[in-house]
């Protein structure tokens, strides 16, 4: 198995006839998704999608794949395929539109509704080019064809790109649910086909690769959901990605057979069911669905409200709802049912979220008390079947962190494909297909792209470093006046603290050697205020060192007179 080694360098020029894979996204890590093919210097993007952000990412929206890479060559694009509507896969799509508009949007029906209706709110028209299983298209050089694929979204492909190189296929995210909700499965013939011509680079969903066995059905869920509204006595308030389609239709059925309402809370929520609606992916039986502002009128025991909010994450409805923070007020008794897996990382975060609610008197039902989710990626034992469904020549596991990535490369190769045809890139690292051999060539710049309010790529590590001493240790400010010619203080110094733990009042001690040290300075003839400042730095950051343990960010103020 070949791996990335942190001396690679930038790639050489493509090799005439080759066809070259770079990750910038999805690869050590769970969203992001994008992945770049060239051929004959044109560029075909698979998925362009967003990172949520975690606890030592303070104050950061979203994390975007880095454009850099291809920022001077976006009229070689050909086309950005999306391989289904998630966020980790359509996010970052209106940030890439803003480089260059005119970029077509390649997808399924409710896949481009999703990311059509994101970007009106970026004000941007995308062309588009609606495509179904078993179409083929012709995008330039790459002659694509896309399979039907089972995930938790409807409408999820899979794409097959042939170019003379040899022929890759990105399966996107998928699973292999025999009884599909909407019997929708997917299309194991077609793989075989393909398997047939030849899959020369296969780029695999790893997210369960170290999950033992088959993903339970979707419709398993349903008897269990059942359960649960058939014992709540009040309110059932379900918490759910605002994309998941198939688990909101088992709510609505549920809600329906108990004499429910069901109202959708929050924007994202909102706008997406109702496009799911319209396009006939999601059944809503009439009088169902109600406004959030008529459940006053009706009682607790007849209520549903479907949110957004399973990670945890703090502005979404149901955080805010734990938090006290929110119209809606969790009162004893009601049911909490959070309708979804935990993405790594949110694991602190939604067990806050599941504490507070329960704090208030909620009964929370969760996938650690109850089957109220199964994933939408393959196991290893899906993967294992697939793999020797589809015989790839050459091996790419994709959509993981690394130990999912470690762990695919396995099960590929223990359906025969050779090791040294099994490729772990991570984000960044160009793969080329060049004479039948998948094999590193270099590495482009891929790191993290903060998004944080209206700024993009503004904020940096050095910026989030400052955060988190703020956000850990507080601050504390020191202003002093010096006399420009001879540098003695004529002001101050004045000291305050925040977030530190440490009273002003405490800093009396430490101001007699703040004035020793800036006198000694004055003495030496040092007043340029840069300089007295980090004197002021060291000094005062020695001190609450020493005394408390401590490590605030301290900001002094010289001012000259």
């Amino acid at each position: 198995m070949s791996h990335p080694h942190p001396e690679l360098r930038t790639p050489p020029p493509l090799p005439e006839g080759g066809l070259r894979v770079t990750p910038l996204g999805g690869l050590g890590e769970i969203g992001r998704n994008m992945t770049v093919f060239e051929f004959g210097g044109r560029l075909l993007i698979v998925d362009c999608g967003v990172l949520f952000p975690e606890e030592e990412q303070p104050g950061i929206d979203l994390i975007l794949p880095d454009f850099s890479s291809i920022r001077d060559r976006l009229d070689d694009i050909e086309g950005i395929v999306l391989t289904h509507g998630h966020e980790d896969h359509i996010g970052g799509v209106p940030f890439l539109l803003r480089e260059k508009p005119d970029i077509p949007l390649i997808g399924s029906k409710l896949t481009l509704a999703l990311i059509e209706a994101k970007l009106q709110e970026h004000r941007i028209r995308p062309y588009t080019l609606e495509v179904a299983e078993g179409q083929r298209e012709r995008i330039g050089p790459f002659d694509c064809e896309f399979i039907a694929v089972n995930h938790s979204i409807p409408d999820a492909l899979a794409v097959a790109i042939r170019t003379p190189a040899g022929m890759a296929v990105h399966t996107g995210d998928f699973k292999m649910d025999q009884l599909p909700l909407d019997s929708r499965l997917t299309d194991l013939h077609a793989f075989a086909r393909l398997s047939e011509e030849g899959i020369d680079l296969l780029l695999s969903d790893s997210t369960n690769a170290e999950v033992p066995g088959f993903v339970p059905p979707e419709r398993e869920i349903s008897s269990v959901l059942r359960q649960v509204f058939a014992g709540a006595r009040k309110r059932i308030i379900v918490a759910s990605f605002a994309s998941h389609v198939h688990r909101i239709q088992q709510i609505l059925d549920a809600a329906h057979e108990y004499g429910r309402r069901v109202a959708f809370v929050g924007r994202s929520m909102v706008r997406n069911m109702g496009i799911a609606r319209d396009l006939g992916y999601l059944k809503v039986p009439p009088g169902l669905v109600v406004d959030v502002k008529t459940l006053d009128d009706l009682p607790d025991s007849e209520v549903v409200l479907v949110c957004t909010g399973s990670q945890g994450e703090p502005m979404a409805a149901l955080s805010r709802m734990a938090n006290r923070d929110h119209q809606i007020r969790i009162v004893q008794g009601d049911t909490v049912i959070l309708a979804s897996s935990l993405i790594p990382g949110n694991e602190n975060a939604v067990y806050r979220v599941i504490n507070g609610l329960t704090r208030w008197g909620a009964n929370v039902v969760h996938k650690g008390n109850a089957k109220v989710h199964v994933s939408g990626h393959a196991s290893a034992g899906e993967l294992l079947y697939f793999y020797n469904i589809c015989r790839p020549k050459n091996l790419m596991p994709v959509h993981g962190e690394w130990r999912h990535l470690r762990a695919n490369a396995e099960l590929g190769a223990l359906t025969g494909v050779p090791h040294d045809r099994i490729v772990i890139a991570e984000d960044g690292v160009a793969v080329d297909l060049v004479e039948g051999k998948a094999k590193i060539s270099g590495k482009v710049q891929a790191g993290y792209v903060y998004v944080d309010g209206l700024s993009v790529g503004d904020v940096g590590e050095p910026a989030l470093k400052d955060r988190r001493i703020l956000g850990d240790e507080g601050i504390i400010s020191v202003f002093l006046v010096i006399d420009s010619s001879t540098g003695k203080i004529t002001g101050g110094p004045h000291i305050q603290a925040r977030g530190s733990g440490i009273e002003d009042s405490a800093f009396a001690d430490v101001v007699p050697r703040i004035t020793e040290v800036l006198e000694r300075s004055a003495q030496d003839g040092v007043v340029e205020p840069h300089q007295l400042q980090q004197l002021v730095r060291r000094t005062l950051g020695k001190w609450v060192s020493d005394t408390y343990r401590r490590r605030p960010m301290i900001l002094p103020v010289v001012v000259e007179v």
